[in-house]
């Protein structure tokens, strides 16, 4: 039975579009049982549903800080109606509840666009830029309770170039993620690793 996907979203979602073609390449063994995004007029919620994927809009607005736990309550029971294997968060611009994290430890995986731990957080290509390396990059991490801050499972270098601007930047940076993702999900999803403290072996 191939293991079950459920996709975070809140944008355009070309992570999760690259996730969907690999699957149908056939380079990644399994599915996408749900796609989530918190925001119904994101893009990429439009283009699950063109696909004839499980698409739901779980919105967050209304929701104050402090009622982060109950809607991401509702987030996973949304998540475990659809019986998935691995949570993939695809440009999800909404922090996670420690609750969350804790209910689905070593389930949940992100993208970051920056070669952490350098660059957490966001505008993360112009903080590269202010900072004059020569070499950013993207990383597929493991989330935990601290931000962009869990082991890491995939990372790829691009060089920043004399002329680069953020968009530019961004647009490099964004081939690769879509390379390594599936990657690292068809890692995760083996069960081929082990976690060593921080450090992530490849069995």
């Amino acid at each position: 039975m191939k293991k079950r996907l459920a996709i975070l979203l809140s944008g355009r979602g070309s992570n999760f579009v690259a996730i969907a073609d690999s699957i149908r390449a056939g380079k990644l063994d399994a599915e996408i049982a749900l796609v989530i995004a918190n925001q119904s007029d994101a893009p990429g919620l439009a283009i699950a549903r063109e696909r004839g994927l499980n698409a739901v809009a779980l919105l967050a607005k209304g929701f104050a800080r402090e009622e982060r736990e109950e809607y991401d309550r509702r987030l996973a029971d949304e998540i475990e109606k659809n019986k998935t294997d691995l949570i993939c968060l695809a440009g999800y611009m909404r922090l996670l509840s420690p609750e969350f994290v804790r209910r689905y430890p070593g389930k949940i995986l992100n993208i970051h666009p920056s070669l952490l731990p350098a660059f957490p957080g966001l505008e993360v290509q112009q903080q590269a830029l202010d900072h004059g390396v020569k070499f950013s990059g993207c990383t597929v991490h493991f989330v935990d309770e601290g931000l962009d801050s869990g082991p890491i499972i995939r990372q790829a270098v691009v060089p920043v170039l004399d002329g680069d601007t953020a968009e530019l930047l961004a647009a490099r940076i964004i081939q690769e993620e879509h390379r390594i993702y599936s990657e690292a999900i068809a890692l995760v999803l083996s069960g081929n690793y082990r976690i060593d403290g921080r450090r992530v072996y490849e069995s």
